[in-house]
């Protein structure tokens, strides 16, 4: 996915093509309406800048009300004063500021790429044994919820039989009886094999009315009502098949009252230990987290890999810098949006303590400041865009796992619910923690709802009507001091570093 595609899924699409584009909630961006062909290249509302006289190239950001770019090129500077001067400046204006990336190439011949490596190599080790180890109990976890789906497909029939006991003997219902007198007779019993069963005893005792007279017995409530039952039948069939019912009916009783009660007990320890399981893979995908950043961070981006001005055989590094300086006003937001891309020579030096050996870059950096005045929701819209593209590689691994979770099923959730459900019986929790998705607590930032509940809103359209004019009204007034800040920025830089300003 390219960045135009990027910038239209998330909404900064061309006004004149916005009806071609709907937002899909389901998926969290926009997609083409029916009948539309998804063109980004076209559609998408992207900032062009001319490079090269008569010659516009798109710069992959949203158009913004101003621009200003400066190159800088110096031997014998470290390039990491004009980054932090920029820094201290931006704070006078803006009382938030954040980095919204930080990415780097090197030469593959280079010193600073071993080094690099060595450290990538370290933590991708330890990703691979988290995942690894997270793989085994998911795997688990598939074991447990079928376990579970077979427990409570049988408690059905107990607890259905259960019911049946409140009314009169005659008129309980059989057919849930009639299976568990079934399982009874194949799994304990041994079915026709076994002599002393129902079915044996029909074949080699001649005892052939026995099984239909097993099976068409209601469920009895107690001892007294299968004796009441037996005496019934006593006058119309054989003393010695009845006297054979009687055993097999209060075997089979005594049977059905036991595995209900452990049927129960295992399903609580089940779902104790499904939760714990679970509790247990959310504490490894914790521990992973901050191993996946550092790998994303130390992978080498592929676009300055592949840059003309990336060569193997030279010591040479790329640096991708963008911090976003921003200021809120009645849902507003004031944003100057500064990129700093640097071609550096990397030198290896030795720092006195510890002895260890870092890199100091010297060499070119191209700062590009930009302007804009976004709503609340094209500034959220931005953000989502930089995330996803941050995490464009890492989406791989983690929705691997999360679709490895989504497999199960809506079981999983139940039955994960019901067990947090009975542990907040005994220990008391907040209530919002108890709300969360789970799935979202798991997987946090790796974490990509798969449906968003509307939000119904309770404002009436005149108190809606009344906060669009204030928002247009303070995106009026912050175009003023968006753009007095990034010329004010571009201007003193230049000259405090000696450059020809006016």
């Amino acid at each position: 996915m390219d960045r135009s595609e990027l910038l239209l899924r998330y909404g900064f699409i061309k006004k004149n093509k916005k009806d071609n584009y709907y937002y899909d909630e389901k998926k969290g961006w926009y997609e083409p309406v029916a009948g539309y062909e998804l063109n980004a290249k076209n559609d998408a509302s992207e900032e062009e800048s001319e490079l090269v006289p008569h010659n516009y190239v798109k710069t992959g950001y949203p158009p913004p009300i101003k621009t200003y770019v400066l190159s800088l090129e110096m031997f014998d500077m470290s390039l990491e004063e004009p980054y932090f001067w920029i820094i201290d400046t931006l704070k006078e204006n803006f009382a938030i500021l954040e980095k919204l990336e930080d990415s780097f190439a090197a030469a593959e011949n280079s010193a600073f790429f071993g080094a690099t490596q060595q450290r990538l190599g370290a933590q991708q080790d330890k990703v691979s044994q988290y995942l690894a180890t997270m793989g085994k109990m998911i795997k688990e976890l598939f074991q447990m919820v079928r376990e579970l789906r077979i427990i409570d497909e049988r408690l059905g029939y107990y607890d259905r039989v259960e019911k049946e006991m409140s009314k009169p003997l005659e008129q309980r219902s059989k057919s849930d009886e009639i299976t568990l007198k079934g399982f009874f007779v194949d799994l304990v019993q041994g079915g026709g094999k076994n002599a002393a069963s129902v079915y044996g005893m029909a074949r080699e005792l001649e005892f052939i009315t026995l099984p239909d007279l097993f099976f068409d017995a209601p469920a009895f409530k107690n001892v007294g009502e299968l004796d009441r039952y037996i005496e019934g039948l006593g006058k119309d069939f054989n003393r010695n098949v009845v006297r054979v019912l009687q055993r097999h009916l209060n075997q089979y009783r005594e049977w059905r009252i036991r595995t209900h009660q452990e049927h129960n007990n295992r399903r609580k320890f089940m779902l104790q230990y499904l939760l714990q399981h679970y509790k247990i893979i959310e504490m490894y995908l914790n521990w992973t987290k901050p191993y996946l950043r550092n790998v994303s961070h130390l992978t080498m981006k592929e676009k300055s890999m592949e840059s003309v001005d990336m060569v193997s055989a030279f010591e040479g590094s790329m640096l991708d810098v963008e911090v976003l300086a921003r200021k809120e006003k009645d849902g507003a937001q004031g944003c100057v949006l500064v990129t700093f891309n640097y071609r550096t020579r990397p030198e290896m030096k030795f720092v006195q303590e510890g002895y260890q050996r870092g890199p100091v870059h010297v060499g070119r950096m191209i700062m590009t400041v930009r302007g804009y005045t976004w709503t609340n929701k094209q500034l959220e819209n931005y953000k989502k865009l930089k995330k996803k593209e941050e995490f464009l590689l890492l989406g791989e691994v983690s929705s691997s796992v999360k679709k490895a979770m989504d497999a199960l099923g809506e079981e999983l959730e139940k039955y994960l619910q019901e067990a947090v459900g009975n542990a907040e019986k005994k220990e008391e929790v907040k209530e919002t923690e108890v709300k969360k998705p789970l799935m979202e607590k798991l997987f946090g930032d790796f974490y990509t709802p798969s449906s968003v509940k509307k939000t119904t809103s309770t404002k009436s359209k005149r108190e809606l009507e009344a906060a669009e004019r204030s928002t247009e009204k303070a995106l009026k007034d912050l175009k003023k001091s968006v753009l007095g800040a990034c010329w004010g920025t571009f201007h003193y830089f230049k000259k405090a570093h000696d450059m020809i300003a006016w």
